[in-house]
């Protein structure tokens, strides 16, 4: 990875960029963001989360206006880690995701791992997904705007030209963030959640249909612990009709290249010892093996015509 060098218009400042291979303070998966004001000549430099496919997309210049606003921020929007010592504090998260999703709108809400990297072929077909979902349904996509698939279906969001909106959080796939901030979304488009109760409220409000004309979905694409830990959540929610019991939700998963198959064979074992019923599995989600199938099953679960699909391969 390169030196990026941009001239920004705000404040006066002048923003260089430096991958982690040409800052000595930056650690793996960080950038030196180092700026200088054309009145006080005074350097700074901050540390800021990057995810390494960032810099190869033509999204990379997003970076540049959220570095302005980051680098005018206050110490105090660093993550606090500490432990909540009130309820309330849980309550006043939770409060702030329902105002996201009320200001961005309802939409598609998407799991999956943050680990997968560009270079796997998981990542281009979630790009590509989040993509053609946008196109077809027109509305909001919600993940939790972190790196891996989260990221995928972020870019494939953009490049559609739809609104992106999530839910961060502290630690991803193993690692603390470095600060509340994304490295190229608009700071107005996320929130990071300290609670992970507060994250799954946010996760599960996003794809609630409050009327018939809310086109909303989850897609559960291939992850691990946390990926199974929400997809699992909101499927028992479904099950117990906390969610869809007036307007249904359709459940997408995403058996790419059987990913979850040896999932589904322990789930048919499930219902061998009686622990789930004939069925009723199946009635909760729809299991697809390519991105043709996802977008087929949208289209027919909102009626819209099938011309209304622009894929024509996986």
């Amino acid at each position: 990875m390169g030196e990026f060098s941009v001239v920004g218009a705000a404040g006066g400042l002048v923003n260089t960029i430096f991958s982690c291979n040409h800052h000595p303070q930056a650690q793996p998966n960080q950038l030196a963001v180092s700026s200088s004001s054309s009145k006080s000549k005074r350097k700074t430099t901050t540390i800021l989360p990057c995810y390494p496919q960032i810099l190869k997309s033509k999204h990379t210049s997003r970076i540049i206006s959220s570095s302005a606003s980051i680098l005018s921020s206050s110490s105090s929007d660093l993550i606090a880690f500490d432990e909540r010592t009130s309820p309330l504090q849980v309550n006043k998260e939770i409060q702030r995701c329902y105002q996201l999703i009320n200001r961005l709108g309802r939409g598609v809400v998407y799991l999956g791992s943050s680990r997968l990297g560009d270079d796997h072929p998981h990542y281009n077909q979630s790009l590509e997904l989040a993509r053609e979902v946008a196109n077809l349904l027109d509305c909001t996509s919600w993940s939790g705007v972190g790196p891996g698939l989260m990221d995928a279906v972020t870019q494939g969001a953009l490049e559609a030209g739809k609104a992106v909106g999530g839910f961060k959080i502290a630690k991803e796939a193993g690692e603390w963030t470095a600060t509340n901030y994304h490295p190229y979304l608009p700071s107005d488009t996320y929130l990071t959640c300290r609670f992970f109760s507060a994250r799954k409220h946010g996760l599960v409000d996003a794809a609630v249909r409050a009327s018939n004309s809310d086109r909303t979905a989850v897609i559960g694409l291939p992850g691990g612990i946390g990926t199974l830990d929400e997809i699992f959540e909101i499927l028992t929610l479904i099950q117990l009709e906390r969610i869809g019991s007036v307007h249904p939700v359709p459940f997408i998963l995403m058996n790419y290249d059987s990913f979850y198959s040896k999932l589904l064979e322990f789930l048919d074992q499930c219902k061998d010892e009686g622990t789930v019923g004939e069925g009723e599995v199946q009635s909760l989600w729809k299991v697809c093996d390519n991105n043709l199938d996802a977008l087929t099953y949208l289209a027919k679960f909102y009626d819209l015509p099938p011309s209304e699909i622009t894929l024509t391969n996986n």
